[in-house]
């Protein structure tokens, strides 16, 4: 994997406005600033999320345990702010991860308040946070911005980051009366003899590189009598789909079974947040597969789910998503710069 250096040099981080972030008093102003900057783009986790800070602000247990764990916890409880007249008026957040034993650092809600704007203070907050990486020999930070941003990713073009994958997240109602498509795709199980297919799928649409963040875990879609059993222990209902395509030189004589060839999969998988759609298919693959698999999705989740969630990488496949119903929610263009 290639990445983007940047040199170690001095950062002017001297600015008496720019200070670190204190968790005994700033958490509630950082949610605030954080709503109003993001509040017409905010989804339901984010709401949440903020909702989370606020509280976590105004609860002294966890404080206490917050001043002992920051460099172990995935909250937001570093970072730096800029402080106009007693007012936090900027933020960005140092959330550390690990990763194969190795220390990451997302700088996240790198947020000015719009009256505070053009001014440099977020240069200035994500160069202080790039800093602070270096001091404690973090050697991977990452970010994400939307797609919609142009003026964000510009900037951290400019500070060394580089992008390294670009995600989209989907909405549908669910709705037991979808069309479904007029295809020669049989809808089905998924096959265990298709599990490797589908793993090998999985991997590149839902990258290692992302794991750290995501914590993707596909082993309950694997086959076997020990995984099904383990799946009922646990009480977890996963449903499996998968798109089979004739193939046309295979022979139509009612003697023979026609041929059918894997074009993609899709699973379900309940985990109380985010998303819970994970479709699997072949670069070669019929898009129409995948609107299928969804549509089918939407009729037979209708009456446990009101609504499903995708998330998958902006591609050639965006229309077929778009197709079945789905609407985009935001796209995050994903950054890394090596230090």
């Amino acid at each position: 994997m290639s990445s983007i250096t940047i040199p170690a040099r001095a950062e002017a981080d001297g600015h008496p406005s720019l200070r670190p972030l204190n968790i005994l008093r700033d958490l509630p102003a950082v949610a605030d600033l954080i709503e109003t900057c993001f509040s017409s783009t905010m989804d339901n986790e984010g709401r949440r999320y903020v909702q989370d800070m606020r509280r976590a602000g105004k609860d002294n247990s966890f404080i206490k345990w917050a001043n002992r764990a920051i460099e172990t916890t995935s909250l937001p409880l570093s970072g730096y702010v800029w402080e106009e007249s007693g007012k936090v008026v900027g933020n960005a957040s140092l959330v550390p991860f690990k990763h194969n034993k190795q220390r990451i650092y997302l700088i996240a809600n790198v947020a000015v308040h719009p009256d505070f704007r053009r001014r440099g203070i977020a240069r200035a907050l994500t160069q202080r946070a790039l800093q602070h990486a270096r001091e404690k020999d973090v050697k991977n930070i990452w970010l994400h911005v939307r797609d919609d941003n142009p003026g964000a990713i510009e900037l951290y073009a400019q500070l060394g980051f580089a992008e390294r994958a670009r995600r989209t997240s989907w909405l549908a109602s669910t709705d037991s009366h979808a069309t479904l498509l007029q295809t020669n795709f049989n809808i089905t199980k998924r096959n265990p003899r298709d599990w490797q297919t589908q793993r090998d799928w999985l991997a590149r649409l839902y990258p290692d590189l992302l794991a750290w963040h995501r914590n993707w875990s596909f082993s309950p879609l694997r086959p076997g009598l020990w995984n099904w059993l383990y799946l009922m222990f646990i009480d977890m209902n996963v449903r499996q789909w998968a798109a089979m395509k004739k193939d046309p030189s295979s022979s139509e004589s009612p003697q023979y079974q026609p041929a059918e060839t894997l074009e993609a999969t899709l699973a379900w998988m309940p985990q109380g947040h985010g998303e819970a759609l994970f479709a699997a298919i072949g670069e070669r693959s019929d898009p129409d597969a995948l609107t299928a698999l969804l549509l089918e999705a939407r009729r037979e989740l209708y009456y446990s789910h009101p609504n499903i969630i995708l998330e998958f990488p902006s591609s050639e496949f965006d229309n077929a998503i778009q197709a079945a119903g789905f609407k985009p929610q935001r796209t995050l263009i994903w950054m890394q710069a090596t230090l």
